[in-house]
């Protein structure tokens, strides 16, 4: 399937309009580990990068991260996107079901996914992001509620 067939257009004008998002991976004990993230998607096909950012963290390392180990254990993800709204006819969701890796710095697609996020917030322009690796998630399925149309 391609990009279009997954995503369709309300589908990516939701997600391109969200400045946040959470994350859910599965810990080792099998419990889900939730996580705010930033988040781009690919205009040419079906993957959301997220960067693992200089945003003060509970560890140095990147590759330390709790949402790094349990995607390299278990690279099954899913993403959370919300709207909320004081009018209720305007409250929608995005579930993104997808498949996580990691991504080294000058690994395919990745400076584009930096320029993106660059663009899509203004507090990545004093970011490292080109030296770090980025989490790329390939998209499987998606499930909506609500308005997601513009």
């Amino acid at each position: 399937m391609n990009g279009g067939e997954i995503l369709g257009s309300a589908a990516r004008a939701f997600i391109a309009d969200a400045r946040r998002a959470t994350l859910a991976t599965v810990d080792p004990t099998g419990r889900p580990r939730l996580v705010p993230i930033c988040f781009v998607l690919d205009p040419d096909g079906p993957v959301l990068w997220s960067p693992l950012d200089e945003k003060p963290k509970a560890v140095g390392d990147p590759l330390a991260l709790a949402r790094v180990r349990d995607i390299l254990e278990r690279p099954a993800v899913s993403v959370l996107i919300d709207r909320w709204e004081e009018d209720w006819t305007r409250l929608g969701w995005l579930r993104i079901h997808g498949t996580a890796a990691l991504v080294a710095p000058r690994a395919a697609g990745h400076a584009p996914a930096v320029n993106a996020l660059r663009a899509k917030y203004a507090q990545y322009s004093s970011h490292a992001l080109d030296a770090r690796p980025m989490i790329a998630i390939t998209v499987d399925r998606i499930s909506t509620w609500g308005a997601i149309e513009p």
